[in-house]
């Protein structure tokens, strides 16, 4: 049973984030378990009596069952008051609101605690939904999708500083058009800089994102006020060529180029998920 960075196996009574194995108590756990086969239908507290307490136990029911609650919140990282996981539902009992996946385990036959996990999601009508991403709710999409949208983006503007380098001459023509004087060496210069810079930062990212370097993540954050910075610069190179493709496409590819850092940024998110 998956649910965002979660993933529990009711029959081994294990519950993991991330792939660490997190340690939870047995009635915190049973709690959990009874949640998830009944996900999105409301569990009322008499039903977790009896299944966590059976009438001949003595015990202070409803200070046990606040307990356990409160210990498989904290487990979670969930709070009553802004729920994600486990809504309460006053003096009746509590609801399981976050999207559940149910996986075969990986022997031949699914064991039967998934088994009867599945029949009653299938019979109380909640649907199998993907996982969605902790800190962005959406669905988390596949690895190799959001991978390779970042490699492009990274390989168009290595061709972008390449090409400019090269054609350097005709970036002196067209500065000099607009801005006469010093004006236009600064912005050449500015150009050269800036390329000089970008081209060593791309291949860093474009071979990081290659061999899936697992704290891609932490290093893109502390690097994107430069990548910001730089992208915008580059954001209005564009303008450069509004001779010959007109003030409204230079204008459209700019307001593009200006948006794209940011959707660097959530691509990055999107594949590596903060442990």
């Amino acid at each position: 049973m998956r649910f965002g960075l979660f993933e529990l196996d009711p029959t081994a009574g294990e519950l993991r984030k991330n792939g660490a194995k997190l340690r939870l108590q047995e009635q915190p756990l049973q709690v959990l378990i009874l949640l998830l086969q009944r996900a999105g239908d409301v569990v009322t507290r008499e039903e977790l009596r009896q299944k966590l307490w059976p009438s001949d136990t003595f015990v202070d029911f409803d200070h046990s069952l606040n307990t356990a609650v409160n210990k498989l919140r904290d487990t979670l990282g969930d709070s009553a008051s802004s729920p994600r996981y486990i809504e309460t539902l006053a003096r009746r009992g509590y609801r399981f609101i976050a999207p559940l996946k149910l996986e075969e385990s990986p022997s031949a036959q699914p064991s039967r605690a998934l088994k009867q996990a599945e029949l009653v999601s299938s019979s109380s009508g909640v649907p199998s939904l993907p996982n969605l991403h902790p800190e962005l709710e959406v669905p988390v999409p596949d690895r190799r999708l959001t991978r390779g949208l970042f490699s492009l983006a990274q390989l168009m503007y290595l061709i972008f500083y390449v090409l400019a380098l090269v054609r350097m001459h005709a970036v002196q023509s067209i500065a000099e058009s607009f801005f006469p004087g010093w004006r236009a060496t600064l912005l050449v210069t500015t150009v050269m800089v800036t390329a000089g810079i970008g081209i060593p930062l791309r291949c860093y990212l474009l071979s990081a994102v290659t061999f899936d370097y697992q704290r891609l993540g932490a290093k893109f954050q502390q690097m994107f006020p430069i990548i910001l910075a730089l992208d915008q610069l580059w954001a209005v190179a564009p303008f450069l060529l509004m001779q010959k493709i007109g003030m409204g496409a230079a204008f459209a590819a700019s307001a593009a180029l200006l948006y794209l850092p940011f959707s660097e940024r959530t691509l990055v998110r999107l594949a590596y998920l903060k442990p």
